[in-house]
């Protein structure tokens, strides 16, 4: 076991022989080429495949030269809102008060802009036209504009105003005027029926704004502060919408869908806990007014000379035991004070008589009576009442004056 073994095979050595590193870099060459000749060759069934860009180019260059799938169309939408809007926008104006500055540091009296409104072109005759508006856009002016709905101004003067309906008429050149609106009939209205306000809201760069709604109330009656002492002198009557009405849209339009006028846009209760009350004065008691003011300049109202209140304003109370009504009784106007000297006085009217009947015609509230006296008699003519007085029906007769004279 200690000998050495002659036949023993020694371990051998790997010998490299000169040269053969550079056929192994050869040879990766020759690999990577043809590699990459396939890949060229392959390179248009990849082209869909790739997530960049088409043919070499980026995603930016594709959005911009394939067509876009964004599409417009042009459809024209025609509803019955829209109809009326057409109808009577273009007879919708601005108005514009203008008056002299009193301001001692302006010697020169320049004229300056007091205020703006709204206004509507009512009547066309010959080269005349004619707006109403509201006496309250107009008061105090030295001079009137009217702005056109394409806003061309127009000098315009005043024929006359009433305080009591808050209306007032305008005379203008017609030689620019397009549009005339047509007169409906509020008595007509609707309780919950859709209504279009359309006036400048906040000045003429909101002219011609539309607003939508729908007739919240008939037959209401406001009290109304004429003089400003703070003591009610009058109850207006008007027709609540919800149509928004803002200050700049008192004078302007309330149309119904027929695009016919049935109100004039006269104020709107502002106060932070009301929402959504907008009033318009009814057309049908303006027209009256707008004739005689456009005629005459004045409104010649018929009078009875007597101060009024609702019989439904009166507690049950007082309906029984100081007017003394018959339970079936639960409407009528009661009078209040009696004017010297005037229709009532002479016909021998009382205080507490409790008007139930005019011409034979019942009577149920204030609003009634107006429409009657106002629209259906004129000064002079005779008027046929029926009234309560301590439990007892009576018929008296009246000669109507001039309001105005008492």
């Amino acid at each position: 076991m200690g000998y050495y073994d002659s036949h023993t095979q020694e371990p051998q050595t790997r010998v490299v022989k000169k040269g053969s590193k550079g056929g192994y870099f050869f040879s990766g060459l020759v690999g990577v080429m043809i590699g990459a000749l396939i890949v060229w060759l392959m390179m248009p069934s990849l082209v869909g495949m790739m997530p960049g860009g088409v043919n070499g180019t980026s995603s930016d260059t594709e959005s911009s030269s394939l067509p876009s799938d964004t599409t417009q169309v042009s459809t024209d939408i025609t509803t019955d809102v829209t109809s009326a809007v057409e109808k009577v926008v273009g007879a919708v104006v601005g108005v514009t008060n203008i008056q002299s500055s009193s301001d001692f540091l302006n010697p020169s009296g320049a004229s300056q802009e007091a205020g703006t409104g709204s206004g509507v072109i009512y009547k066309k005759s010959g080269d005349k036209a004619y707006v109403v508006t509201n006496n309250h856009v107009i008061e105090g002016a030295n001079q009137i504009e009217v702005t056109l709905a394409d806003g061309a101004k127009v000098e315009a003067k005043l024929l006359g105003t009433d305080i009591w309906t808050d209306l007032a008429v305008l005379e203008m050149d017609a030689s620019k005027v397009t549009a005339v609106a047509q007169f409906g009939n509020s008595d007509k209205l609707k309780q919950g029926e859709t209504v279009i306000a359309i006036g400048n809201p906040l000045g003429l760069d909101f002219s011609g704004s539309v607003t939508t709604g729908v007739v919240s109330g008939k037959d209401r009656t406001i009290p109304v502060d004429l003089n400003g002492d703070g003591q009610q002198d009058w109850q207006a009557e008007v027709l609540q919408t919800d149509a928004a009405i803002n200050p700049g849209n008192s004078g302007g339009a309330l149309v119904n869908l027929a695009g016919d006028l049935i109100g004039i846009n006269s104020m709107k209760i502002a106060q932070s806990s009301v929402e959504g009350i907008g009033l318009a004065i009814p057309i049908n008691s303006a027209i009256p007014v707008i004739e005689d003011l456009e005629q005459f300049g004045e409104m010649k109202r018929p009078s009875m000379g007597v101060t009024l209140v609702d019989v439904t304003d009166v507690s049950a109370f007082h309906q029984r035991d100081t007017l003394r009504l018959p339970e079936e009784v639960t409407t009528g106007v009661v009078v209040d004070e009696v004017v010297g000297e005037s229709p009532a006085d002479v016909a021998g009217l009382q205080r507490y008589d409790v008007i139930v009947e005019m011409d034979g015609e019942k009577i149920e509230n204030i609003i009634e009576l107006r429409k009657h006296l106002y629209n259906e008699k004129e000064v002079g003519d005779s008027l046929t009442i029926k009234v309560y007085r301590a439990g007892q029906l009576m018929e008296m007769n009246l000669e109507l004056t001039d309001n105005s004279a008492l």
